[in-house]
Parts: C-alpha cells; sequence; structure tokens
C-alpha cells in the first residue's frame, strides 16, 4: 500500500504529457542509459529510489490511457494535414533517429483533432500506407482535401488511400525550395512575388502572377511550372478556408510543443517512451482544440458546393 501511494504521488501533480516526460526521464535512470544529469533530474522527481517494477506499473496505467485515444473511433473528416518530425532514442545498436508522423484532421462541425501519431524508420510509401489504412480501419471517411510536404512516400500514399481527393503542396515547404534555387540578390523579389501569387483573390489573377515569374526567373521556372496545380490547390476551397488550408502551420505549434517536451528528454530510451509523450501531447492538444473556437465554418464549404451545382441560365432566342 506504501509503495502504490508513493507512486501515485509522483504523478500526482502532472498532466498526461508530464507523467510521459517524467517517465522518460526515469526510464533512462533506471536503464542507466548515460545522458548528462539524468540521475540528478531523476531524483529530484521522485525524491526516492524508484525500481523497474514501479516504472513499468506506472507506464502501463499511462498507456492504457493513451491506447483509447489512438483507438478511439473516427468519422467523417474532409480535411487533412499531414506532416513529420524526427527525434533521437536509444536502441542495442545505439541511438538512431525515426520519423513521428502526424495526422490531423477537420471535421464537419469546424473541430480539429490529432487524429494519429506513429513512429516510423522512414517517410516510406510504406509507413505512410500502414498510418492511413489505421485511421480507414478506425472509421476514417468523407477526406476531400489534403496538404503535406511532397515526400514522394506520403504523396504516393495519399493518392493510393484518398483516391479523388484534392492534394494541396505545403506553400511554406514550396517557397524554402524555390527560395533555395535563386541568387542571394533575388530573394527578397521572390518571396515578395511567391505571396503575391498565393494571396491572390482567386485562382485565374494566381496564374497570371506565376506566369510572370516564371518569365522573369529562368532559375526557378520549371519548379513553378510543374508544381502550379499543387501549389494552387486551395483555390477550389472557400475564400474563407484557403489560408489555413494552404499549409501544414496548423500543426506548427503542436510540433513546438513536442520539441520543448522532447529537449529535456534529449534521448528517449525506447521507442515506447517516445510514442507515449508524444501521443499524450496530441490527446491534450485535441482536447484543447475542440473545447476552443471553431478552426473553420464548414458552412462556407456547402455554399460552395451548391453554387457550384447551379445551372447556368438558358439563352433565350429573340
Amino acid at each position: 500500500m506504501e509503495r502504490a501511494t508513493s507512486e501515485a504521488k509522483l504523478f500526482e501533480r502532472y498532466q498526461r504529457s508530464g507523467k510521459a516526460l517524467v517517465l522518460s526521464i526515469i526510464e533512462m535512470y533506471v536503464q542507466g542509459v548515460s545522458t548528462r544529469n539524468v540521475t540528478k533530474i531523476a531524483e529530484e522527481l521522485c525524491g526516492h529510489s524508484v525500481s523497474k517494477s514501479q516504472v513499468s506499473r506506472l507506464a502501463s496505467e499511462l498507456d492504457q490511457e493513451m491506447l483509447s485515444f489512438k483507438n478511439r473511433p473516427l468519422g467523417r473528416y474532409p480535411y487533412l494535414v499531414i506532416d513529420a518530425r524526427y527525434e533521437k532514442y536509444e536502441q542495442k545498436r545505439g541511438v538512431v533517429s525515426k520519423g513521428i508522423l502526424i495526422v490531423a484532421g477537420i471535421n464537419e462541425e469546424g473541430d480539429r483533432e490529432i487524429l494519429l501519431v506513429d513512429i516510423a524508420n522512414t517517410e516510406s510509401e510504406t509507413s505512410w500506407s500502414e498510418v492511413f489504412r489505421t485511421l480507414i480501419e478506425r472509421g476514417l471517411t468523407g477526406v476531400e482535401f489534403v496538404v503535406s510536404d511532397d515526400h514522394v512516400g506520403l504523396t504516393k500514399a495519399i493518392e493510393r488511400y484518398f483516391t479523388g481527393a484534392i492534394w494541396q503542396r505545403c506553400q511554406c515547404h514550396f517557397m524554402k525550395n524555390v527560395l533555395d534555387k535563386v541568387a542571394k540578390a533575388d530573394k527578397k523579389d521572390v518571396k515578395a512575388e511567391m505571396r503575391a501569387i498565393f494571396d491572390s483573390p482567386n485562382y485565374g489573377r494566381a496564374k497570371e502572377l506565376l506566369t510572370i515569374t516564371v518569365d522573369r526567373y529562368p532559375a526557378i521556372s520549371s519548379i513553378l511550372e510543374d508544381a502550379q496545380e499543387d501549389i494552387l490547390a486551395c483555390f477550389s476551397l472557400p475564400e474563407s478556408h484557403r489560408k489555413r488550408m494552404r499549409t501544414t502551420n496548423m500543426l506548427e505549434r503542436f510540433n513546438q510543443e513536442i520539441k520543448r517536451r522532447t529537449k529535456v528528454v534529449r534521448i528517449f530510451p525506447n521507442e515506447e517512451a517516445a510514442l507515449r509523450l508524444i501521443t499524450a501531447l496530441a490527446a491534450e492538444q485535441t482536447e484543447e482544440w475542440i473545447s476552443g473556437k471553431k478552426y473553420l465554418d464548414m458552412s462556407a464549404r456547402v455554399e460552395v458546393s451548391v453554387q457550384a451545382a447551379k445551372p447556368e441560365p438558358a439563352l433565350v432566342s429573340i
């Protein structure tokens, strides 16, 4: 009873993500991972020595809570935002870096959620296919629009699992790619022209400005021409949705929070610890989003569909 009480006290002041972070540090301490100041931090957090069995019990309790979030049933999410980042953790062969794959969705009520986080060796088509297959098995339907970067494995998996959905290449990622290919003296002007293209009032004007930029800067003409349909796909959406759905920036704050927490750990003791912490953060972020203001007014999407379905007025002969 005394042991159970001390374990409960260890966690009582932490949210789920805090518990996961504490567990990561304690696991490193218990497993003898050579990370600077781990022993000191673990002792300050616990106030007493911790055994492997205690860590195992605490992890099991938190994992059950995270499992409910990871396996919750889904429904219709017209919009998806997809991103990835990399974290380090310990393996028998040494420290390795693996991808954290993240999928967020906006439902028909305009609420956003983190639908799934997972860990994979690479951003391959196989890895992303497994992610999308899991989401569909949980009930994900109704996907109409997907925004991501242009990683080849990811785009192939999107095309395979979300046939018919419009794909938007993240304009922020694309801007960086373009600026890497222009002379330093031209970067400021090219950036301004790209901003004007992205902020155009309609697709036609965006195409006009893009054509001007293509003619003006031969060094980036091919990349602009090849990507024009993908970077301007957001113009198929209601105007009020475009700015928020033309990049993966919706996940920026979430990624910053992951970085802030994982920086404390530096190197995770194992893959499970990394996934536990990031899943806990995802659950907390989702709760914050759902309890807050609607991200998008989805009635605008319905109005656009109705307008598109209206027949052209018939010509009357005189």
